[in-house]
């Protein structure tokens, strides 16, 4: 392929321009600026035109089919081109007329991606209108293949056109003297002397010139290729499309585009990078918000405790008083044969008493805290989509994710009030107590019992003073039994009281504790609706890391391409 090296460098840096676009794309940077797919298209990836020219049957269907590497244009000994034929890569093939006189003839055919090879009616056709826009045509071409039969390598209407065309033309063109392989080496070395004189005479300078026999170039191998001057010719062409200064500046032009887009990618990851960081850090403050908020609802629990105190007071007050009825005298010696079962209520009572005080206060703060969340759920969304460009969510919603917490932070306070009255262990020094009286009174019954029943056994057996007797020692024990429940109600109770009032300081410590892990567990499942955020962030980080990787191999891509040129 003429023009390997060319292309090759060139391809390389389409393929790096279309990674960049690929990646500018995906980094959602702005290359209008610097350059457009467009432009890249129609510039760099704009295939070389190559136009061959010269008097009919000069030969020039079979250059440009030696050039191709395979018979693309008709040849024949009779004048075939009778219109301008522009061949280019196309697929499928097809034929489409462009006026009266240019025909696109579209191949897919490899070497027409990069060429376009332009087959021309003779010059000296004498069609009207072709000779002026065979200069046109050569004038726009970036190489002019002038072909000159060895026969007749002076044609007048050759060198009419040659003489015609701007100088800035004739620095694209090139003497080419086809069938060659019809002279010797000497009589072509005398040609190309003469054509030199007479291009110097008609141009004003000395144009290259090269004798090919594109019959043998197309037929034989590199053996017939080098006889027939073809090789050179080949070589030549590829030097002028390699180092030709309009297309080393066009690849310098697009390898700057190359860099200033590369720069531009790069600033948009870096501030990408740093929006990650920001988008950490404003998460990060979101959730000391979130612990703030919480201390908040800690630093005023002291206050609450206090009216938790004052409402433990109230209730042992209250319990003591129940405890006092129940411990009255004929109530407890009944429970002596139904059994007693008074420490047992006792507990339960002041539990299910205080336990409901502590329900309402946990009712109200976990409204008052699921409340102050739905606020800041709210205010946040506006400062989410402004700083991190996403919305808000959720994966339950929020209202009913914080009522559940509610639910789990009254449920939690209302346990830790049963378990706290529980460790407390006043039920167990008011059992101890009640055995011990139940004690005494079980063994004055007991006796009041015996004695009654040997009273009435007496009397059963006729005995005259026994019965009184029996009888008066059984009220005496039955008195002596009210007298000890009465004494011991008063003490039982008031030994209750008192250790239930010394216990209130250790139950609002043991409180104090269970309503922080209750908070901390209703803000944590709060900071848990964050998880989309979280979520959302380690994408951005998972997504900007292969764009800096893809950055870095097309930077260095661009550090290779600019040694190659």
């Amino acid at each position: 392929m003429i023009g390997e090296r060319h292309f090759a460098a060139r391809e390389r840096l389409a393929d790096l321009l279309h990674g960049i676009f690929a990646l500018a794309a995906e980094t959602h940077t702005g290359l209008d600026q610097v350059l457009s797919p467009a432009g890249l298209q129609n510039e760099l990836c704009k295939p070389i035109s190559v136009i061959a020219c010269g008097e009919v049957n000069a030969g020039k269907s079979s250059l440009l089919n030696a050039l191709c590497g395979q018979p693309l244009c008709p040849t024949s000994v009779l004048p075939l081109t009778d219109r301008f034929l522009r061949y280019r890569y196309g697929n499928p093939a097809r034929n489409e007329m462009d006026g009266p006189h240019f025909e696109e003839i579209c191949r897919p055919i490899s070497c027409l991606e990069k060429l376009v090879l332009i087959d021309t009616p003779g010059t000296d056709s004498g069609v009207s209108g072709h000779a002026e826009m065979l200069v046109d045509l050569a004038g726009a071409a970036d190489l002019v293949l002038c072909v000159f039969p060895v026969s007749n390598p002076w044609g007048a209407a050759s060198w009419d056109f040659i003489s015609r065309l701007p100088a800035a033309a004739l620095e694209r063109v090139v003497l080419v003297i086809q069938q060659a392989d019809l002279r010797e080496a000497c009589d072509l070395e005398v040609i190309q002397g003469h054509m030199a004189d007479l291009s110097l005479k008609r141009v004003g300078r000395v144009l290259p010139s090269f004798a090919v026999s594109a019959k043998l170039a197309g037929a034989a191998g590199a053996t017939h290729q080098q006889a027939g001057g073809f090789a050179k010719f080949a070589d030549f062409i590829s030097s002028a499309i390699c180092h030709a200064p309009a297309r080393r500046g066009l690849l310098e032009t697009w390898r700057g585009h190359a860099a200033s887009a590369l720069r531009l990618v790069e600033d948009r990851i870096d501030d990408q990078s740093r929006e990650i960081n920001q988008h950490g850090h404003f998460i990060a403050g979101i959730e000391r918000e979130i612990e703030d908020m919480r201390g908040q609802f800690v630093a005023r629990l002291p206050s609450h405790l206090v009216n938790v105190a004052e409402v433990f007071q109230t209730e042992a007050v209250g319990v003591s008083r129940m405890l006092h009825r129940r411990l009255r005298a004929f109530s407890s010696i009944l429970r002596l044969f139904t059994g007693d079962r008074t420490g047992q209520n006792m507990e339960s009572a002041f539990i299910e008493r205080l336990q409901q005080t502590i329900q309402a206060v946990a009712e109200k703060d976990g409204g008052e805290v699921a409340s102050a969340c739905a606020g800041h759920w709210e205010e946040l969304a506006g400062r989410v989509q402004s700083t991190m460009r996403t919305e808000l969510t959720s994966a339950e919603p929020i209202s009913k994710k914080l009522a559940a917490a509610r639910l789990r932070f009254v449920e939690r306070l209302s346990g830790a009030a049963r378990q706290g009255v529980g460790s407390l262990k006043v039920r167990t020094l008011l059992d101890k107590d009640l055995r011990t009286r139940n004690r005494a009174l079980r063994s004055f019954i007991v006796m009041t019992l015996v004695l009654t029943t040997a009273g009435a056994a007496c009397g059963a057996l006729g005995l005259p003073w026994l019965p009184a007797v029996f009888c008066g020692l059984a009220a005496l024990f039955l008195t002596g039994g009210v007298l000890v429940a009465w004494l011991t109600r008063r003490t039982i109770t008031r030994d209750f009281r008192e250790r239930l009032l010394d216990t209130c300081g250790a139950f609002a410590n043991t409180l104090h504790s269970d309503y922080e892990d209750a908070l901390r567990v209703i803000f944590h499942d709060y900071a848990a609706a964050l998880g989309q955020l979280r979520a959302h962030l380690a994408r951005e980080k998972l997504a900007i890391e292969p764009r800096q990787r893809r950055w870095q191999e097309l930077f260095l891509t661009l550090k290779a391409i600019e040694q190659d040129l």
